[in-house]
């Protein structure tokens, strides 16, 4: 490099030091890394019973506890897992329509109405969970939408979230607007959007066709290039607006 250029180059960078400081290691700092967003990170996780991150699990905690004034005692069904744990389910998923008859196609269409391709899902980032009323006789089957409905058994859960879990920073992922797509409706699944805002940011700037490819799933051959763009556009980012 020149004297000049240099000279340039350095009074330049100093420049913006002394007018945003605090931006000058911003990007790296508040980098998450490819690892932790696809799952297969090593986060420090709290929780009994359930697993997220510190932020996120405080915030849970005080949730629970005002739930509880109501009558509500609120119970996590899932919250972290690992790309492993979800590959997991993926492959006893796949192979089990597969052994019903199901065609590849067909089988990964039944698998993404609720269950998340390994290396997608928002669990990964340790800032979702899947909650229910332990409070209440329970169904064989607990997260079905019905619950959360009319008379279902989840009913006054859903009531209370709806009124109070934006308070505490936790969001509905998967609403029940009629014009989004992708997965089904879930009213069991919340966000902490404080955290998981950035995970998605973040996440978007990934190369998503190298994510399914890198990682060898089972059925990746029948992941078309059509199936990857509609799995992104609607899967991942038709969700509630407030967690984009």
């Amino acid at each position: 490099m020149k004297r000049r250029q240099f000279i340039k180059s350095t009074l330049a960078s100093g420049l913006a030091l002394s007018i945003v400081p605090h931006l000058a290691f911003q990007t790296y700092t508040n980098q998450i890394n490819y690892e932790e967003l696809i799952g297969k990170g090593s986060p420090i996780l709290y929780g009994e019973g359930f697993q997220l991150r510190k932020e996120a699990h405080d915030a849970f905690i005080k949730l629970k506890t005002e739930a509880h004034k109501s009558d509500i005692r609120i119970q996590a069904v899932s919250s972290y897992r690992g790309y492993t744990h979800q590959n997991r389910i993926w492959e006893r998923k796949y192979n089990k329509n597969i052994n019903k008859g199901l065609t590849p196609q067909e089988s990964i269409k039944k698998i993404i109405e609720y269950s998340t391709i390994p290396g997608t899902s928002r669990h990964h980032w340790a800032t979702d969970i899947d909650i229910i009323d332990a409070n209440v006789t329970q169904p064989s089957s607990v997260l079905q939408p019905r619950h959360f409905e009319n008379n279902g058994c989840y009913r006054k859960l859903k009531l209370w979230m709806d009124a109070n879990a934006n308070a505490f920073g936790f969001y509905l992922v998967y609403t029940n607007a009629s014009n989004r797509k992708g997965f089904k409706y879930e009213p069991w699944h919340y966000s902490y959007k404080p955290l998981s805002s950035t995970y998605l940011s973040q996440y978007k700037n990934l190369n998503f066709k190298d994510i399914l490819a890198n990682e060898k799933l089972l059925g990746i051959t029948y992941f078309s290039d059509e199936f990857i763009s509609n799995y992104l556009n609607n899967n991942i980012l038709d969700i509630n607006p407030e967690l984009l």
